[in-house]
């Protein structure tokens, strides 16, 4: 197993990132390793997480960063902060579960039910009196940290007969953005300000799934929580909470909504101007696809035959992890055979991305291993273009080691003329995970100005085996203080 410090910057500390056979082996049974890094340049709510297989569907936690005594919050102080962690629940071995889906060649089974800091909550028959519960006093403001920790699952979430104010995303504060509903993808996390300004009473706060792609199974129960506003009356009520209405599970106008209205606060601490002078421009399409089952491997319940297994890419690339050495570890020391530094800026053909009526040849990925390589400092923009080629949908797309500003994101094929027009570049939303929205696209741009290989893949975990992410090396920077350190002696063997 190895654990991921979701959105910490790892600053020249790669060996610390986390992800399996990207910056370090896994720690075998027995073993142990001590992740030794430093926080610099950031504050607010991230979370770290399980990196290899499906470990990560009970091995997470939030990760909260306070700002250093003597500073304060860009906002109204809460009364208290509390921490919500949005997950999933499987009643089966999830490492089964993705061993199955791998070995077969077919979609891993849905999850059991969803959960709220781990508890199904009362919509759930098997945990009626497990629901999490926050007590709040009415006329005080409360900060909730939330954190979508689930595998592939992204979230609607809203509290009966309250609004919420977003403050921060991702570890990075955004300018107050009122809503009755928060839209959250695996990976992210958002902090919202409630006012508990209702009548004293019991209120649930609620969450269901965002499905964006058509003919996906799931459960349809919401996970719950309660908001309980302190009094005697209160607490030994017993009546039932009132219960929000949640937008419909394939509500992608009010998740789009959601994710394009937050903008950046460049009076907030830590904010950093949109870079403008491009060195790098990558136009990324990814998506889903399929490649020969393999050997060792039956492919039996695959929708496509038995020669074939689902598969996922970027730039028609399905990535592949080693399984000898880290890629840090051969980076550092200057192995090869390992990767390959040739990962395309641009897909190897153009056509209609958003058309699903195209020919199936189309969907066919080449296994690789290949990365980006760039010169430290460099600016990259990305333009990420979601394919239809089997089925769409919002894809949270993760990029370790650094943030980037989101400058724009829309629907259908994009055009450069037209909606470079819609770029932000005064005050756009910084994160580190975008949901490039279904069957459209979204552009980024970061500066890689951290020593080191850092992994990008998608965040719904049944697409990262299949193959849909790739990596960055960055080159040391001119100086040893912008070089990456030497690897730790306790750094795991494969």
């Amino acid at each position: 197993m190895i654990c991921f410090w979701h959105g910490i910057f790892q600053l020249f500390s790669g060996w610390a990132d986390g992800p399996a056979y990207v910056t370090q082996c896994p720690i075998l049974p027995g073993n142990s390793f001590t992740y030794r890094f430093n926080i610099t340049g950031q504050e607010g709510t991230l979370w770290w997480h399980a990196h290899t297989s499906y470990l990560r569907a009970t091995v997470y936690g939030a990760l909260i960063i306070r700002p250093r005594p003597g500073r304060k919050y860009p906002f109204t102080k809460p009364k208290k902060e509390f921490p919500i962690l949005l997950g999933e629940w499987w009643n089966a071995n999830v490492y089964d579960v993705e061993e199955e889906s791998l070995n077969f060649g077919g979609a891993p089974n849905i999850s059991d039910a969803y959960t709220i800091n781990g508890r199904l909550g009362d919509q759930f028959p098997c945990s009626a009196n497990q629901t999490h519960t926050i007590q709040v006093e009415k006329g005080k403001t409360y900060l909730l940290r939330i954190i979508n920790a689930a595998l592939n699952n992204q979230f609607f979430f809203s509290i009966a007969n309250h609004n919420m104010t977003v403050v921060a995303v991702d570890a990075s504060y955004t300018n107050p953005y009122v809503t009755d509903v928060v839209v959250t993808g695996p990976g992210q996390t958002t902090d919202v300000l409630l006012k508990a300004n209702q009548p004293v009473g019991d209120y649930y706060m609620a969450a269901h799934p965002y499905i964006s792609a058509a003919g996906i199974q799931f459960v349809t129960n919401a996970t719950v929580g309660i908001i309980q506003y302190k009094s005697s009356r209160s607490r030994n009520s017993s009546s039932t909470p009132i219960m929000p209405t949640l937008p419909a599970f394939n509500d992608t106008p009010t998740a789009h909504k959601f994710f394009s209205n937050l903008t950046g606060l460049k009076t907030g601490p830590f904010w950093v101007p949109v870079p403008t002078k491009i060195d790098e421009k990558m136009f990324i399409t990814f998506g889903l696809g399929v490649s020969p089952c393999g050997a060792n491997r039956n492919c039996s319940n695959s929708p496509f035959g038995t020669n074939l297994r689902f598969s996922a890419s970027m730039n028609n690339h399905s990535f592949e992890l080693p399984s000898t050495l880290s890629m840090l570890e051969a980076h550092y020391n200057n192995v090869s055979g390992i990767y390959t530094e040739d990962f395309p800026n641009n897909p190897p053909l153009v056509f209609d991305y958003t058309n699903s009526n195209l020919s199936f040849g189309l969907a066919f990925t080449e296994k690789s291993t290949k990365v980006k390589k760039l010169k430290f400092n460099s600016t990259v923009e990305m333009i990420f273009q979601n394919t239809a080629l089997i089925g769409i949908e919002n894809h949270p797309i993760h990029l370790h080691g650094f943030n980037f500003h989101v400058l724009a994101q829309g629907f259908g094929n994009y055009n450069s003329t037209e909606d470079e027009k819609k770029f932000n570049m005064d005050d756009p939303q910084e994160r580190n995970t975008i949901g490039v929205p279904a069957g459209g696209w979204a552009v980024v741009r970061f500066r890689a100005n951290n020593a080191g290989v850092w992994f990008m893949h998608c965040h719904l975990d049944v697409h990262m085996p299949w193959g849909l992410g790739t990596a960055f090396v960055v080159e040391n920077g001119p100086t040893a203080a912008t070089s990456l350190r030497p690897p730790p002696s306790d750094l795991p063997k494969c």
